[in-house]
C-alpha cells in the first residue's frame, strides 16, 4: 500500500502547531507507518513570513517570553520532541541571553524558537515517517483522481492525500478611499504609497531621510513603522537624568506624521506580574451564564454578551481597587457578594462596591478610554500634544503598577482573558447577521483591540522621546489622510486641530489589512475562489445575509464548503482565512503547559487527516472544561496528553 501524504500549506506558528500535532499522535501510535508529511512556506519553513528569522529585532513580540510555546507538551526529562518540548522562554534561556520570562522577544528570535521545534520534530519522527520541508510558493491546489494535486513555483507538483492550509496574512487588493490614496503616484511618480502589511516587508528603508512620512494607523504596526524609521536608521534611545528616554537621532531619519481614529498610540499592556501558567477564571461571563439568559437562537452582543463581559471586567476592576484600599478581605466579601447578585441576572457590579466602601474610583467607560479625544476640541497643534502628553504619562503610570496591581490595566486584561468565551458565543453565525457587523466587528472589536493589545510601556516612552525631538507628530483624532494633487502632495490632518494639516510624500498604511477572501491577491486563494473551493461565510442568522469576507469551513475540523454547498473533507483551513467565521485567529502561540483552542484546533485537524493511517476514529474525547487564560491565545485548557 503506498504511503499517506499530508501537505500542511503554511508554516507560521498555526501551520508548526498542525505539523507538531501530526508528529505527537503518529508517535503514540502502535503499529508499523508509512506516512509523508510536507511544511510548504514560501518565505521560510517553520518560523514563515511574520516571523522569518532575518528580520531585524526592532520588530517585537507583544506578549511577553514566559508566556508562549509552540509546543503541546511541557519537557518530561526525555529529549524535545512533539508533545514534549520547552516554552519559548525555557529555549530561550538554554540559548543564552534570556532577559527573562517578562521580557518582549524580537519576532526574529521567536521564528528562531519555531526552527527549533521544526528541527526536533522532524529528528524525533517514528519510524516510518518522513518529513520535507519545501521552501517554495503553491501556485495552486486542485483534486485529482481523489487526491490534492499541489502546484509549486518552481514546476514540480505534489500529489497528497490530505492538504492543510494555514496561509496567514495576505495582501488584498485596494478599494475605496485607498485605491484613491495609491492612485495619486501615478500622477506624481515622487509621491509613494506603500499598503498595509507587516512593517518588516515594506521597503521602508527606500524613504528619504528629512521627507515627511505620514502614518495611517496608531496601533502595533505603527509601532514597527516607529521603530524601522528611527531604531533602524541607526537611532537610539538611552534614559535620560529624570528617568525618560532621550532620543539620540542620527540624521537619517524622516519625519514622521501619524493619525488614526482615537488620536492615542495603542496604550501599552501592564508590567507582567502573572505567572507564565496562570489562567484567569471568568466568575460572570461565560458561555453557559449567557446562554441560561438567552438558551436559543442567535445573539444580540450589544445586549445579551456585552453587559456580562462587561461586568466581568468591572469585577476584576472594583476588586483590585478594594484589595488596594481595603485588604484582601473586603475584595473577597465583594466577590461573593457580586456572585450571588448573578443569579438573577447582570449585577449592579459598580453598586456592591460602592456599598463596600469605595466611593472615589471612577468607573470603567470603554468608549472613553478606546476614544479619549472623542469630545474635545483643540486649540491648535501645541494644545493637542500637551492633552496627548498627559494621556501617555497617565497610561505609562497605570502600565508600571502593573496587570495584577493597577485596577484598570488588571480589568482590561479580562477582554483577553475571555476571548475564548466570546469565540464560543459568536463564532460561526453565534450573532445576528446585523450584530455581527455592527455592535461586534463595528464597534467592539475596534475597541477590544485598542485597549487589550498593547504593546510594552517601552514604546509609550519612545513616542514621547521622538516628540521631544519632533520626529514624530500626532496630528489628532479622527485623522484624515488626503490627496493634494495641485500640490503633488498627501496631507496629514485631523478635524478637531486647526493648523494641524501637514503635507508629506509618502504614506504608510500601518494597519494589518482585514482579512477578505473576496479581495485576497494571493494567486493561490484566487485560483481556490476561482474554482469555488472556498467561498465567503454568510451570516444568515437574524434577517438579511452578511457576508463576512472569511472563508466558509465546517466546525472543527474546519473543512472548505465549496459553491455548491459540499464539503471537502481531505482539505482543511485555519487560521487568518477563516476570521469572521471564527474570531480572533491571529493567535501564535498558547501557554506553556496549557491545551488552548490554538492547540485544540490543530489537534482535531491532526486526528482526522490520520485516520485513514490509524484505521480507527482516533479520539477527540479529551477535551476538558475550558478554563480561559491570559496569553495571545485564548480558551486555554488543560493539556490532553493521550491521543488516542
Amino acid at each position: 500500500m503506498s504511503a499517506t501524504r499530508i501537505a500542511v500549506i503554511g508554516s507560521g506558528p498555526r501551520g508548526m502547531m498542525v505539523l507538531e500535532r501530526l508528529a505527537a499522535r503518529l508517535a503514540e501510535h502502535p503499529g508499523p507507518l508509512d506516512v509523508r508529511l510536507f511544511l510548504v512556506d514560501a518565505v521560510e519553513p517553520g518560523a514563515g513570513q511574520v516571523y522569518r528569522t532575518d528580520q531585524p529585532d526592532w520588530f517585537l513580540m507583544n506578549t511577553v517570553a514566559g508566556q508562549c510555546s509552540a509546543y503541546s507538551g511541557e519537557p518530561d526529562g526525555g529529549p524535545a520532541r512533539a508533545g514534549a518540548g520547552p516554552s519559548f522562554g525555557e529555549w530561550w534561556e538554554a540559548a543564552g541571553d534570556y532577559p527573562g520570562p517578562d521580557s518582549y522577544a524580537p519576532r526574529g528570535q521567536y521564528g528562531r524558537y519555531l526552527r527549533s521545534v521544526l528541527t526536533e520534530v522532524g529528528r524525533t519522527l517514528p519510524p516510518g515517517v518522513r518529513l520535507r520541508s519545501i521552501k517554495e510558493r503553491v501556485e495552486d491546489v486542485v483534486r485529482v483522481d481523489g487526491r490534492y494535486r499541489i502546484a509549486l513555483s518552481g514546476g514540480e507538483r505534489l500529489d497528497v492525500d490530505r492538504v492543510v492550509l494555514t496561509t496567514g496574512h495576505s495582501r488584498n487588493r485596494l478599494t475605496g478611499r485607498e485605491r484613491d490614496l495609491a492612485d495619486l503616484t501615478r500622477q506624481h511618480p515622487e509621491l509613494r504609497y506603500i499598503q498595509g502589511e507587516s512593517a518588516a516587508d515594506m521597503p521602508l528603508h527606500e524613504i528619504a531621510p528629512g521627507s515627511g512620512v505620514g502614518v495611517i494607523g496608531l496601533g502595533l504596526s505603527f509601532y514597527d513603522v516607529m521603530a524601522a524609521l528611527t531604531i533602524g536608521r541607526g537611532g537610539r534611545f538611552t534614559p535620560g537624568e529624570d528617568g525618560t528616554l532621550v532620543y539620540h537621532p542620527s540624521g537619517d531619519e524622516p519625519v514622521i506624521v501619524a493619525g488614526s481614529r482615537s488620536g492615542m498610540p495603542l496604550p501599552a499592556r501592564g508590567r507582567n506580574q502573572k505567572p507564565p501558567r496562570y489562567s484567569y477564571r471568568p466568575v460572570l461571563f461565560t458561555p453557559a451564564r449567557v446562554r441560561a439568559h438567552q438558551p436559543r437562537g442567535p445573539l444580540d452582543f450589544k445586549s445579551h454578551i456585552f453587559p456580562w463581559l462587561m461586568a466581568e471586567i468591572e469585577l476584576v476592576y472594583y476588586a483590585t481597587a478594594l484589595r488596594r484600599a481595603f485588604g484582601g478581605e473586603v475584595a473577597e466579601r465583594f466577590g461573593t457578594q457580586v456572585e450571588l447578585g448573578a443569579e438573577q441576572g447582570v449585577p449592579p457590579v459598580a453598586a456592591i462596591a460602592g456599598r463596600l466602601g469605595l466611593r472615589d474610583e471612577p468607573p470603567i467607560d470603554i468608549d472613553a478610554l478606546a476614544r479619549p479625544f472623542a469630545h474635545r476640541t483643540f486649540a491648535g497643534p501645541g494644545d493637542f500634544e500637551r492633552a496627548l502628553r498627559d494621556e501617555i504619562g497617565q497610561d505609562l503610570a497605570n502600565a508600571a503598577e502593573g496587570n495584577v496591581d493597577s485596577p484598570l490595566k488588571a480589568a482590561l486584561d479580562v477582554m483577553r482573558d475571555t476571548r475564548w468565551v466570546i469565540r464560543e458565543l459568536v463564532d460561526f453565525s453565534g450573532l445576528t447577521g446585523r450584530s455581527q457587523r455592527e455592535d461586534f466587528l463595528g464597534w467592539y472589536v475596534p475597541r477590544a483591540s485598542f485597549l487589550a493589545a498593547g504593546p510594552p510601556k517601552e514604546r509609550l516612552e519612545q513616542v514621547l522621546a521622538l516628540l521631544d525631538r519632533g520626529l514624530l507628530r500626532i496630528v489628532g483624532p479622527l485623522a484624515r489622510f488626503d490627496t493634494d494633487p495641485a500640490e503633488g502632495s498627501y496631507v496629514v490632518s485631523s478635524p478637531q486641530v486647526p493648523g494641524s494639516a501637514v503635507p508629506v510624500t509618502t504614506l504608510v498604511d500601518a494597519r494589518i489589512p482585514d482579512p477578505d477572501l473576496r479581495r485576497d491577491l494571493s494567486p493561490l486563494t484566487a485560483r481556490l475562489r476561482e474554482s469555488g473551493a472556498w467561498t465567503t461565510y454568510v451570516n444568515h442568522s437574524g434577517g438579511a445575509g452578511y457576508a463576512t469576507g472569511g472563508v466558509a469551513v465546517t466546525r472543527s475540523p474546519f473543512h472548505p464548503v465549496d459553491r455548491d454547498g459540499g464539503v471537502d473533507e481531505g482539505m482543511y483551513v485555519l487560521g487568518i482565512p477563516t476570521e469572521h467565521t471564527r474570531w480572533f485567529m491571529q493567535v501564535g502561540s498558547s501557554r506553556p503547559g496549557m491545551w488552548s483552542d490554538f492547540v485544540h484546533d490543530a489537534d482535531a485537524i491532526a486526528a482526522h487527516a490520520l485516520r485513514p493511517v490509524t484505521r480507527t476514529e482516533v479520539s477527540q474525547e479529551h477535551t476538558p472544561e475550558l478554563v480561559g487564560s491570559g496569553a495571545e491565545a485564548a480558551g486555554e485548557r488543560s493539556p490532553a496528553r493521550k491521543a488516542g
